[in-house]
């Protein structure tokens, strides 16, 4: 019993760490929806991704060709990575773009706004997918007691809802953390696509960049804090 906590709880920090990308895609997509809307695409769209989750975890047991090719040198997974790294790459592109050019979303009827909540959190199921398909065949090749393995993915879907909601407001109130938010979802499109080819991209070359830049942003801003609040002491 003792070993099989010990694999829920090395399994549940495998989530989470890859859980990160999934937070900032939430955070950033579900900011497009109006302030009511939020909570609601964030616990839909998750909810919905673990149910996706499960039911490919279901899947990937019961194929073992997930991994085999099928075309050319391209297996299923290749070219799910494939088209979900160019989905990440020209959603994060789209994103950057309307925040510099302050644009806002056309349409406010109900009809636009269910139509809106509807596509955002199809985008999060899509996207969970692409981003939870290596940690599912990584438990697999660990354990085979599908006990553990929905475990972890249920603990972790709890904290990545706890997390998503302050990290996506904190996000949207500062407009110069969700541009680096997206540069780094641009960095994790290039990277998903490169592992898609066969071309293996190890992920200190991406967090270790973009934490020093979250870093020096972080050191700006309380400068700029710093700063507003010893010319209100002047004045």
């Amino acid at each position: 019993m003792a070993d099989a906590l010990a694999l829920l709880a090395l399994l549940v920090g495998l989530e989470l760490v890859l859980g990160v990308d999934n937070i900032l895609v939430i955070s950033i997509f579900v900011g497009r929806l109006p302030a009511v809307q939020r909570k609601s695409a964030r616990l839909a769209g998750l909810g919905f991704a673990l149910v996706a989750r499960i039911l490919m975890l279901l899947l990937v047991l019961t194929l073992t060709g997930l991994t085999s090719n099928i075309f050319l040198d391209f297996s299923i997974r290749d070219l799910i990575l494939l088209a979900g790294g160019l989905f990440l790459l020209v959603k994060a592109v789209r994103e950057i773009h309307h925040t510099v050019e302050l644009r806002e979303e056309e349409g406010h009827t109900a009809g636009a706004l269910l139509s809106g909540l509807a596509t955002i959190i199809i985008q999060i199921v899509l996207l969970d997918l692409v981003f939870s398909i290596d940690s599912v065949i990584t438990a697999i090749g660990l354990t085979d007691q599908l006990w553990i393995i929905i475990g972890s993915v249920v603990i972790s879907f709890v904290a990545i809802l706890f997390f998503a909601g302050p990290i996506g407001e904190f996000l949207l109130a500062r407009p110069a953390l969700k541009i680096l938010a997206l540069a780094f979802l641009i960095t994790i499109g290039v990277t998903i696509f490169m592992e898609g080819m066969h071309k293996h991209v190890p992920k200190a070359y991406i967090y270790l960049p973009m934490g020093f830049a979250l870093l020096v942003e972080l050191l700006q801003m309380r400068y700029e804090s710093n700063r507003q609040e010893n010319l209100t002491r002047i004045e």
